[in-house]
C-alpha cells in the first residue's frame, strides 16, 4: 500500500522522521538526471525541507522552481572572466580565512559599487556564492557574510529593484546557505533603506541579520565569537584585497571545479 506523502509544517521529531521527510522529497520530484541529479543530494533536499519548515509539498515547489532556474541561469557555468569587471573594487569577495566554526566568509563592501547593470551585480553576486559554497570544508553548508559600511552613503545604494530580485534570487535558490549577516558599522540613516528592503525578506533570513557597532561592546560580543580581533582587523583592512591575485585564484577555483563537474557529468547514472 502506497504511503501519503506528510505536508505538515513542523520539524521531525526524530532521525526516523526526518530521513521520511527527505525520501518523500525525492519521491514528489520524480526522476532526474544530468545536472539536476547532482544538484539534488540528499543535503540539498534537507536544505529545502528546512527553508519550508518540513512542508514536503512546499520544499518540492520551491526545489522545483530552483532546478528550473539553474538550468536557465546556469549558475554553475559563471567563471571568473564574466564578473571580474564587477569585482575590480572587491566590493564582493571571498575572504582567503573562514571563521571559527570553518565557515567561508564573503565580505560585501557596498561603498564599493562600481557599476549599475542588475543583471551583472546579481551574476556576480551568483559567482561568488557558488565559489563560497564549493570552498566550504565537509559538512559545512553555511556561510558568513561580513557587510562593512565604510565610506556608505545612501547615494551608493543599490537601486530598490536590484535589491528585490537580489533577495529573491538568494532566499528561493540559495536556502539555508546563510548563517550570519553582520552589518558593520551601517550609518544611522541605513535604517531607512533597510525598512524598504526587509519586507523582501522571509522571517527566517530576517533573523540572521545582525547589526554591529564597533562602539558596542555588546554588539561585539557576536562579532568576536566568529573571529579572533588580529583576523577582524585583517577582514575589514580595504587594502587587503589585491586583484590580482584574488583573479589568479579565482581562475584556479574555476579550473579545479570545472573539472569536477566535468568528472560528475561523464558518470553514467548523470546522463
Amino acid at each position: 500500500m502506497k504511503r501519503l506523502i506528510s505536508h505538515k509544517d513542523h520539524e521531525p521529531t526524530s532521525y526516523t522522521e526526518e530521513e521520511a521527510r527527505v525520501n518523500d522529497l525525492r519521491t514528489a520530484l520524480g526522476p532526474l538526471t544530468g545536472r539536476a541529479l547532482q544538484y539534488a543530494t540528499d543535503d540539498c533536499l534537507r536544505r529545502y525541507l528546512r527553508a519550508r519548515n518540513w512542508n514536503v509539498k512546499k520544499a518540492e515547489k520551491m526545489l522545483q522552481e530552483s532546478l528550473a532556474w539553474r538550468a536557465s541561469f546556469k549558475p554553475d557555468e559563471i567563471r571568473w572572466e564574466d564578473v571580474a569587471g564587477e569585482t575590480e573594487t572587491g566590493k564582493v569577495y571571498r575572504a582567503v580565512c573562514k571563521d571559527k566554526q570553518g565557515h567561508s566568509v564573503l565580505i560585501l563592501r557596498p561603498a564599493k559599487q562600481n557599476t549599475t547593470s542588475r543583471e551583472g551585480q546579481i551574476k556576480q553576486l551568483v559567482y561568488m556564492m557558488e565559489n563560497a559554497i564549493l570552498n566550504l570544508p565537509s559538512g559545512q553548508e553555511e556561510m558568513v557574510w561580513l557587510i562593512d559600511f565604510h565610506e556608505w552613503s545612501l547615494s551608493k545604494s543599490i537601486p530598490v529593484k536590484t535589491a528585490q530580485e537580489t533577495a529573491k534570487v538568494l532566499q528561493n535558490h540559495y536556502p539555508e546557505r546563510l548563517g550570519i549577516a553582520i552589518l558593520y558599522n551601517p550609518p544611522h540613516y541605513f535604517e531607512a533603506f533597510w525598512q524598504i528592503v526587509k519586507p523582501f525578506l522571509d522571517p527566517r533570513t530576517v533573523k540572521k541579520v545582525k547589526f554591529v557597532y564597533s562602539t558596542d561592546a555588546a554588539s561585539m560580543k557576536l562579532v568576536n565569537s566568529l573571529f579572533d580581533n588580529s583576523q577582524l582587523e585583517e577582514l575589514l583592512r580595504e587594502e587587503n584585497f589585491n586583484l590580482e591575485e584574488y583573479s589568479r585564484q579565482m581562475r584556479q577555483d574555476d579550473a579545479k571545479f570545472g573539472l569536477r563537474r566535468k568528472l560528475a557529468d561523464e558518470r553514467p547514472e548523470a546522463a
